[in-house]
């Protein structure tokens, strides 16, 4: 297969974005998933609206695209983080997480799978999260993330037979819309988090995008159902005296 199309969920900005440009300058198709408008457009990209929070609308969209494109790579990057202690934790933050970090990804990939498994090649990626090892305020969302990468090693046991990889990129602290919405953007506290990374700085989109930038690649067919933490360091446990 010489034309690859990836689609992309949350592409409309962050790290979705700029994986959507990558990918495009590589001579993908793109088709980007996203609750909101994008405020980009470009040629080979076609943007499509939709609430993987909703089981109907993401089985709507998978339909129309399988139906019109042979999807070769799936990036599920979509994300909410819903924070709250424990004491203030509802079963239903558990159960919108998991529809959209979980659910919404098997919609897509069974309605995608015939083509990939027709050509004999496939790429699955995840954008999970250091998270999934623990954080404070996190319930849903950690419990989801970590889902991920249970899920994904489980596809990639079944898939693998059939050429298709499945992946996984969890990522620490990257200064993206979803990280300011809980430490304010160039406050004491995001310069404080900084210097607790032992590389000594907060995640950029491209360090996240150049992780999932191997795990597309037709030639790294050999790495399936691994976890990539893309953190600084931060998932490594170590304690700073």
């Amino acid at each position: 297969m010489t034309t690859y199309t990836a689609v992309i969920t949350g592409g409309s900005k962050g790290i979705g974005a700029d994986l959507a440009h990558r990918l495009l300058e590589r001579g993908y198709r793109v088709v980007s998933i996203a609750r909101n408008t994008a405020d980009w457009s470009a040629e080979g990209c076609e943007h499509i609206q939709a609430d993987l929070l909703d089981p109907a609308s993401v089985a709507a969209v998978a339909a129309d695209i399988a139906a019109r494109y042979e999807v070769t790579h799936l990036i599920h990057n979509a994300g909410l983080i819903w924070p709250n202690l424990i004491e203030s934790a509802k079963p239903e933050d558990i159960t919108g997480l998991a529809q959209l970090h979980l659910g919404s990804a098997l919609g897509l990939l069974q309605a995608f799978l015939p083509s990939m498994k027709k050509h004999g090649f496939g790429r699955v990626m995840f954008n999970a999260s250091r998270a999934a090892l623990g954080a404070p305020t996190r319930t849903a969302y950690s419990a989801s993330k970590a889902g991920m990468i249970g899920m994904a090693r489980t596809w990639a046991l079944e898939l693998a037979p059939q050429g298709i990889t499945v992946n996984v990129v969890a990522p620490g602290p990257v200064q993206t819309d979803n990280f300011w919405g809980i430490i304010p953007k160039e406050s004491e506290q995001e310069a404080a988090l900084a210097t607790r990374i032992p590389v000594g700085r907060l995640g950029k989109v491209e360090d996240v995008t150049n992780a999932f930038l191997f795990f597309c690649a037709p030639e790294n067919s050999f790495v399936t159902g691994q976890t990539l933490f893309v953190c600084g360091g931060s998932s490594i446990g170590t304690l700073t005296l």
